[in-house]
């Protein structure tokens, strides 16, 4: 590339950077060390600080790098360093003899030193080295900037110098950075590969674009079958490292000896040592590799430091190594302690040719329940495909590789997988397969109404040959179907005629979740056939006469071990109103995910967990879930559910009071919802966008934004969303002037309310009925509010009871009865972070005459809710990449609040926010009784 650097994602390396800059201008020496696997972009940074310095005029830059065959050549580096400077005193020969060159070279004037690969050096140098860093501080205007080798952070040459670890980038990151590569104009399925393929390492992404054609980038022709051979130059340069050809050899058996589908997981070091004696490989062979921070041994495993690197190997060898790989470590496995289908599958790696019986037992051995992880599992069915001459055959195994690939949360694999398989035959079960596959990856990421007629497709396709797979299709487009909106469509998928809802609230509108179907085999008893049963009388406005149905599925499902039938279980208790039972089982579905090794349930069992916690009113919870939730989202490349959970988060901080944390959680929602239909992340977006508008006073606003989507019309929100926004649409309307448009609205809550699906409705009802109510019934009708809160607790909707109430008492001239309400009310608001709410609080008391209700000044009260946890987080050590990626945001926005954190508490170091941190809590813990 020409031209500036563009530089992703480093936010919190461009501000350390900065400072060190901006105190060596200033007089004040110091030294950072940069930390990272090859290609992560440590000397994309040393260039940027370069020419940063130069631009500026500051001073004089000095760059060096290790050169590897001097690596043995005492103060070799040093003389490096000597000669790119032409110091007038003569070379040093001992450490402490540098300072006296460095300071020299300065001349009493602003001095960058940049040595790359610096783990490179000799020892010597790298001694003479951490020595003159060490000492820089203080008035000496000399800055010295090295990276080394991930693995070499803690050389203890270089001990005590302050390190910053380059991480990959974030998924949004690497993408705005294919996108800049390519233009924005690259095939979505060639830049789902590609960004799959580069793992979050730029110098990759450079080379693997490079290395496309138009036509390929464009999606017109196909990816060439080596995609990773881009990974060879990659790694070419002046620093690239010549590595023996026993450790070459080494470490394409630690390739190999990988856990198929999880590249961090590493090799068993055992077994590649074992397989290298048996080839004559001394296990020191692995040294240089280790050096140069390639790979790593820890625990018993060998892994690979840079993302994407194994596979380039694997990729890059020969065929015939490749299997003579295989074959080593098939030879050297113990049959009594390994699993059978690790030994089968390297025996399949190995064959030269089709092997029939060999895919036989393969297949017979993935195909066994609880025998293997999915990626595992998809490995082997797709090495048994290879193996497999009949092309119905061959392409059946192959779509059930896609399955448990998918599974797996590797949808680029799946898809991979699904394009051989039709191409290879074409029998109606093929196709039938590969439709619901691909139907279930447009679920989770691609428009659900495509989703949904491409289950259908499948389930034609199916019913005939594959009874159980045609009802997972089914399963599939319900969820399809309640994504869109859709209660028709819903019911069509159910396998009965779409009739209309009764008149008045949809009982669907007693669930606050998305009730999306989950992705399994299908159950052998009657458990699945009770839910969809329970479901259908659901969706016909009668949620009381399913909900007998729905408690049996509640109870019967939550003691599985399976997650699938653990998330319908939990589905159902959401439906019904069990939040208790929800929480519980939607956690339980979480591990059971994790255990299994199904990454595709794991955001949805999370995002299920929120939806408990935000209508049991855990805010905090809820946040908690929906972040871990966004992250496995994007890992497991399910945008659809993703948007889920930004909705979420979105209703979160509508809550604490964060306008800007609304705003962009639902931007990122419409992102991906207008693309896809998806009906209820919208509506959902929608609500939490309207109670920031609440929570500001913002009435109007609020009722304009609620109207569309609690009322009927072509703009009509979400049948399960509708109900849970009815209360705040009466609140804004109300409040606006504007009442008697939301009387239908109060009736048709009443109905669903009386359902007895939402804890909190009942109460919520009052207040509605409150707020439009003659003067003479709303004192009544409030007070009997407060008394149904308190049947079931939840400080947030009492809140805002208490509020409104209190204001009402205002108006009516009753300041005592006002304040009493007013104070309960600020008290609830500041337990729950519900910040701008508070604020409608103290406002309101300060009307009614109260002294002191003004935000107490100075310390933490000073910052909003995202600045709060933000600090608290550094004040644990966080760097600003953990912060970001534990708040599911982007650095840039963690390093912009904290500069705003600094600015506001008046402190000037992450030292200075810790020990201020620590005190307020103590304070803090000392008030509380």
């Amino acid at each position: 590339m020409t031209g500036p650097l563009r530089i992703y994602g480093r936010s919190a390396q461009l501000h350390a950077i900065d400072s060190l800059l901006n105190g060596v201008r200033e007089g004040q020496g110091g030294a950072l060390v940069l930390a990272a696997a090859p290609g992560l972009g440590r000397t994309t940074l040393l260039a940027h600080a370069a020419r940063s310095f130069r631009s500026l005029g500051a001073g004089t830059v000095l760059s060096t790098r290790a050169v590897p065959a001097e690596s043995l050549i005492p103060y070799s580096g040093v003389h490096a360093l000597w000669c790119a400077g032409a110091a007038s005193r003569a070379l040093p020969e001992e450490p402490g003899a540098l300072l006296a060159v460095v300071r020299d070279l300065a001349g009493g004037r602003p001095l960058l030193i940049c040595v790359d690969d610096a783990h490179l050096w000799d020892a010597a140098s790298r001694a003479a080295l951490g020595f003159t860093a060490r000492r820089l501080g203080g008035p000496h205007p000399v800055a010295l900037l090295l990276s080394v080798a991930a693995r070499r952070a803690d050389d203890p040459q270089l001990a005590a110098l302050p390190v910053l670890h380059l991480d990959p980038l974030a998924p949004p990151e690497a993408a705005a950075l294919f996108d800049d590569l390519t233009g924005g104009g690259a095939d979505t399925v060639v830049r789902e590969e590609v960004l799959q393929a580069a793992g979050g390492n730029p110098r990759l992404m450079h080379s693997l674009v490079a290395a496309l054609t138009p036509h390929q980038l464009a999606g017109r022709t196909p990816l060439p079958p080596r995609l990773y051979d881009g990974y060879a130059s990659a790694y070419d340069g002046p620093g690239r490292i010549e590595l023996p050809s026993d450790t070459e050899e080494l470490l394409l058996l630690v390739a190999a000896a990988h856990e198929p589908g999880a590249e961090g997981a590493g090799a068993d070091a055992d077994l590649v040592l074992l397989a290298g004696a048996a080839a004559g490989l001394d296990g020191a062979a692995l040294g240089p590799a280790e050096a140069a921070g390639l790979v790593h041994r820890a625990a018993g495993r060998i892994r690979f430091d840079a993302p994407g690197l194994r596979r380039a190997l694997y990729t890059a060898a020969p065929p015939a190594r490749r299997r003579a790989a295989h074959r080593l470590l098939a030879s050297v496995l113990d049959d009594g302690h390994t699993p059978s289908l690790l030994r089968k599958l390297h025996r399949a790696l190995a064959a030269e040719g089709p092997d029939a019986p060999l895919a036989t037992a393969l297949a017979a051995e993935a195909d066994a329940p609880g025998t293997a992880s999915h990626a595992r599992r998809a490995a082997a069915l797709s090495a048994a495909a290879d193996l497999t001459r009949a092309p119905r055959e061959r392409a059946l195994r192959r779509a059930a590789a896609a399955h448990h690939a998918r599974l797996a949360g590797r949808p680029a694999q799946a898809r991979e997988l699904l394009a051989a398989a039709r191409s290879e035959s074409g029998d109606v079960r093929v196709r039938g397969a590969v439709a619901l596959i691909r139907g279930q990856l447009a679920l989770g990421d691609g428009p659900v109404a495509d989703a949904r007629e491409a289950l259908l497709l499948a389930a034609e396709l199916l019913t005939p040959h594959d009874p159980d797979g045609a009802r997972e299709a089914c399963l599939s487009a319900m969820a399809a179907a309640w994504d869109m909106g859709d209660a028709g469509a819903y019911l069509s998928a159910l396998g009965t005629p779409p009739q209309p809802a009764a008149p008045g609230p949809s009982a669907a509108g007693a669930v606050p979740a998305s009730a999306r179907e989950t992705d399994t085999a299908p159950d052998p008893d009657p458990l699945c056939e009770e839910y969809r049963a329970a479901m259908s009388v659901v969706m016909r406005g009668r949620l009381g006469a399913a909900s007998r149905g729905l408690r049996g599925v509640v109870a019967r499902g939550q003691a599985a071990d399976d997650p699938s039938r653990l998330l319908r279980a939990g589905v159902a208790a959401l439906v019904v109103g069990d939040l208790a039972a929800a929480s519980r089982i939607n956690a339980r579905a979480l591990a059971a995910a994790r255990a299994r090794g199904t990454d595709i349930h794991v955001p949805q069992a999370l995002e299920y967990l929120a939806y408990a916690d935000l209508r049991a009113g855990r805010h905090a919870r809820a946040r908690a879930h929906a972040e871990e939730g966004l992250r496995t989202a994007g890992r497991t490349g399910q945008r659809n559910i993703a948007a889920q959970h930004h909705a979420i988060l979105a209703l979160v901080a509508s809550v604490e009071g964060e306008d800007e944390a609304v705003a962009a959680h639902a931007a990122a929602v419409a992102r991906t919802a207008d693309r896809h239909g998806l009906v209820q992340a919208a509506t959902l977006a929608q609500w939490a966008l309207a109670r920031a508008d609440l929570s500001r006073g913002r009435a109007p606003e609020a009722a304009a934004r609620l109207g569309p989507v609690v009322r009927p019309g072509p703009r009509r929100g979400h049948f399960a969303v509708r109900m849970l926004a009815v209360p705040c649409f009466v609140e804004a309307a109300s409040l606006a002037g504007e009442g008697e448009s939301a009387r239908g609205c109060v009736a048709e809550f009443a109905d669903w309310a009386a359902q007895g699906a939402d804890p909190q409705a009942p109460a919520q009802l009052a207040r509605c009925r409150a707020l439009l109510a003659a003067p003479e019934e709303s004192d009544a009708l409030y007070t009997m509010a407060l008394a149904r809160h308190a049947l079931v607790g939840g400080d947030f909707e009492s809140a805002r009871t208490q509020l409104l109430y209190g204001k009402w008492l205002r108006r009516r001239r009753r300041p005592g009865e006002a304040r009493g309400m007013l104070r309960d009310a600020l008290v609830s608001f500041e337990r729950c972070g519900a910040r701008a709410w508070a604020a409608q609080a103290r406002a309101e008391l300060r009307a009614t005459g109260e002294a002191g209700t003004a935000e107490p000044p100075g310390g933490l009260s000073r910052l909003t809710p995202q600045q709060l946890r933000i600090a608290r987080c550094v004040a644990e050590g966080a760097t600003n990449r953990e912060v970001a990626r534990r708040l599911s945001v982007s650095p840039r926005t963690v390093d912009h609040h904290l500069r705003n954190v600094f600015a506001l508490l008046g402190v000037r170091s992450r030292v200075e926010l810790s020990r201020l941190v620590a005190r307020s809590e103590q304070h803090t813990s000392r008030d509380e009784p």
